[in-house]
């Protein structure tokens, strides 16, 4: 995925480039690291560089432009009871991962925000495309959670990795499709 972003970007702003690029470094030691997550520093440090990515991620789809919070409150709603209830569900198989995982799931629930909150600031194939990208991670980290931490699923491993490889898909074609707008929309 780096190498097609390089390729392809037509980043202007060489800050938002940088985030990108370290999203992708965090998210690929997070990946190696994740190899042996029946290890318990492994899968912790794993955790942390994963989280890493998603800042970066956040800081990627940050912008200036105004937008209507009235839009995002039925938004962080529906995705902090997400949120909750995937904690609740491996809440007593967690132990010591519970404010890790904790933590990591809130800085998913901030990086979906800010993906979201691009509407006002990108043209709408790039929009969708990230959202679609970001719904596929969320996708995918729930279950490698439940099932690192609690039970197998069906095709566990093949739908966790098809998930998370499209979800990094779909947000760089997002980023390398994105045209900023020129102008500041007060509301949608």
């Amino acid at each position: 995925m780096f190498l097609y972003y390089y390729l392809n970007n037509r980043e202007i702003n060489k800050k938002k480039h940088l985030w990108l690029c370290l999203a992708l470094l965090m998210l690929f030691i997070g990946d190696i690291l994740i190899i042996n997550h029946t290890e318990v520093v492994f899968l912790g440090v794993s955790l942390f560089f994963y989280s890493l990515g998603k800042v970066f991620l956040s800081f990627r789809f940050s912008h200036k432009f105004d937008f209507n919070i009235s839009r995002l409150i039925p938004f962080s709603i529906a995705m902090f009871i997400y949120t909750v209830g995937i904690i609740s569900f491996l809440f007593d198989s967690l132990d010591f991962f519970y404010v890790p995982a904790l933590i990591s799931f809130f800085i998913t629930l901030l990086l979906f925000q800010f993906a979201f909150l691009r509407k006002v600031a990108v043209n709408n194939i790039s929009y969708v495309y990230v959202c679609v990208g970001i719904v596929l991670y969320i996708m995918s980290e729930s279950m490698m959670t439940i099932k690192t931490f609690k039970q197998d699923l069906p095709f566990q491993d093949v739908l966790i990795m098809l998930f998370y490889g499209l979800a990094l898909y779909f947000i760089i074609v997002g980023i390398v499709k994105e045209q900023r707008r020129e102008t500041t929309i007060n509301s949608l």
